[in-house]
């Protein structure tokens, strides 16, 4: 990443410091907004501090041409989030941005996938090697907490109350949450802790032994080789779809609301800020209701 102004360098530690967002979260931010700076000098003539509501609406022109409008709006809301900083710190009296109206995305459903697809999956890895307990126990974690991938990754031996089926997560923002889960995760992560010391065995560079989920090499497991080894455990089953491991989370939200589960208690499962983010899991069963209807009434 190029260098930043100083602006944009108290920006991140804001972002870091302050708001506790993750490093990804921070690249991304800064990126946009690298990337509208060099807008801003290159074709307006105007520094970040002088930016205009006209200045971010022709910005926002400009990647309409080869940019969906979920990148669009991503980019916006960086700028926001920047300017919006900046009259807090007294730096500027309103914010350029507030006025300037994100794209209109397309509505797009959470994908779900049928409980017995869901079983092939978990029951894929092997339960003869240290690995495939892992992966038994990740996949088990995932659909039975509704966890996010990045908060599965984060969490540590001491995070975890076998005894009483809780984990204690720390979610977007830095933000808390206790979450339960089913007696079938736990006896799978149990398992897998009888034999986790085999990916200690061997010293090397980068092992954290305070890590739940650990690599071959003792580290600490990333969001990408969970989804590359999903992936491998997918192509085996020969499921016609891609199946990420958020997929999983929203297998989890879905399947609790069809069992009878009211949307309040599933939005604190997920660690929802807002109800409406939970509310999408509505309209997904309401429409496996609408397909169901649709093949059995003779009408339909």
């Amino acid at each position: 990443m190029e260098e930043l102004s100083p602006l944009l360098q108290k920006f991140r530690s804001h972002l870091e410091d302050e708001k506790g967002a993750s490093p990804h979260t921070v690249r991304n931010y800064l990126i946009d907004l690298l990337d509208f700076e060099r807008y801003l000098v290159g074709t307006m003539k105007l520094t970040l501090l002088a930016g205009t509501h006209a200045a971010i609406r022709g910005y926002l022109g400009t990647l309409a041409v080869d940019h969906a409008a979920s990148s669009r709006g991503r980019r916006l809301a960086s700028i926001k989030s920047f300017y919006k900083y900046l009259v807090r710190q007294k730096l500027l009296s309103a914010s350029p941005a507030k006025l300037v109206k994100s794209p209109k995305l397309p509505k797009s459903l959470p994908k779900v996938l049928p409980v017995d697809e869901v079983f092939a999956i978990l029951e894929m890895p092997s339960l003869k090697t240290v690995l495939g307990l892992r992966d038994r126990a990740i996949l088990e974690m995932l659909y039975g907490g509704g966890l996010r991938i990045s908060e599965l990754c984060g969490l540590n031996l001491l995070e975890v109350d076998r005894s009483g089926r809780i984990v204690r997560v720390m979610g977007k923002g830095s933000k808390e949450r206790l979450v339960p889960v089913n007696a079938q995760a736990i006896r799978a992560l149990e398992a897998y802790l009888v034999r986790r010391g085999e990916l200690l065995a061997t010293q090397r560079a980068g092992q954290d032994p305070d890590a739940l989920f650990l690599n071959y090499k003792g580290g600490r497991l990333t969001p990408r080789s969970i989804a590359r080894h999903l992936d491998a455990y997918v192509v085996r089953l020969a499921l016609a779809r891609k199946v990420s491991p958020h997929a999983l989370r929203h297998s989890f939200a879905t399947h609790l609301l069809g069992g009878g589960a009211d949307i309040r208690s599933i939005q604190e499962l997920l660690g929802h800020a807002s109800l409406s983010t939970t509310q999408r899991y509505t309209h997904v069963t309401v429409e496996q209701l609408q397909q169901i209807y649709d093949a059995a009434h003779p009408r339909a």
